[in-house]
């Protein structure tokens, strides 16, 4: 069963108190950080990450919570907020001696990106996020019966006990599902791969649901609170999306544009897992982004 990316080595780094991340790291040059999704772990990079590293250093945690990683209880609420995970990825880059360093994530690790971006901007020198919004603006993009899509999202913020119970009880199902209705090209998803994904996501029922319920509560405030302030990555960002827009009602364009004024904003024709899917288009997107 695949384990880690083919040439990379894996390293375990303690990042915050009690908390170490899993990382496969390779290359050499100017740092790259590459966050997974849900339901995922750093495999989904593996294409992505080994053109990459021909010519720079690339890192590819799981996140805290999922993978290998380290899965803190939730005590008050904070312990899977993106700020918190955010803090994770530059005490990582940090402790294999990058200062400063590009950022790209997927899904829930683009999340964790765009806060990285706003709370480190000092760390962060390119910031790409894949097939996602800002949580504050997701939050207020699901409307009517078209939020059934993300029926997952509204599960998972319910108080500690149901979400938890509920998944338990079919894990496979549950993760499965998203595995089998985000993806346009199944093949892209290998047998291996996949298996890896439903084990380590079995493994992590509670930190999973924990990262979910946070982006309901805190990380909302935190959002919220960046907004009224007016605050706005500084550094280049790309956005790779699909075109949500046109089936839930809003500018995908324009709500990115708010938040980052030096923005390149793409439509990709995929799936949800696009790093795996559609490979070549993702390389070139972030050396088109790490040129500027």
């Amino acid at each position: 069963m695949a384990s880690t990316i083919t040439g990379f080595g894996l390293q375990r780094v303690p990042v915050a108190e009690g908390v170490s991340l899993n990382a496969a790291v390779a290359g050499s040059g100017p740092a790259i950080v590459l966050l997974h999704g849900f339901p995922q772990t750093h495999l989904m990079w593996r294409h992505v990450a080994a053109d990459l590293a021909t010519d720079h250093t690339v890192i590819c945690p799981d996140l805290r919570g999922y993978g290998a990683s380290d899965k803190p209880a939730e005590t008050d609420g904070t312990a899977y907020a993106k700020r918190t995970m955010a803090a994770d990825v530059v005490a990582l880059a940090r402790a294999l001696g990058h200062e400063r360093f590009a950022l790209a994530g997927h899904d829930r690790g683009a999340l964790v990106a765009f806060r990285a971006g706003l709370d480190h901007p000092e760390a962060i020198t390119h910031l790409a996020c894949l097939d996602v919004l800002p949580t504050l603006d997701m939050w207020e993009a699901l409307h009517g019966v078209t939020a059934a899509v993300g029926f997952h999202l509204y599960l998972m913020a319910q108080p500690p006990g149901l979400p938890e119970q509920m998944i338990n009880a079919a894990p496979d199902a549950f993760f499965g599902h998203f595995l089998d209705i985000w993806t346009r090209a199944p093949e892209a998803l290998p047998a291996d791969v996949r298996a890896a994904y439903l084990d380590a996501c079995r493994a992590a029922v509670p930190s999973i649901v924990a990262d979910y319920r946070a982006s309901a509560g805190v990380d909302v405030e935190h959002d919220r609170a960046d907004r009224a302030a007016g605050n706005r990555l500084r550094m280049p960002v790309t956005v790779l999306q699909q075109d949500w827009g046109a089936a839930l009602g809003y500018d995908a364009d324009a709500l990115w544009r708010a938040w980052a004024p030096d923005l390149r904003h793409v439509t990709v024709r995929c799936g949800h897992f696009m790093a795996e899917e559609a490979p070549a288009d993702v390389v070139a997107a972030l050396r088109e982004l790490l040129a500027r």
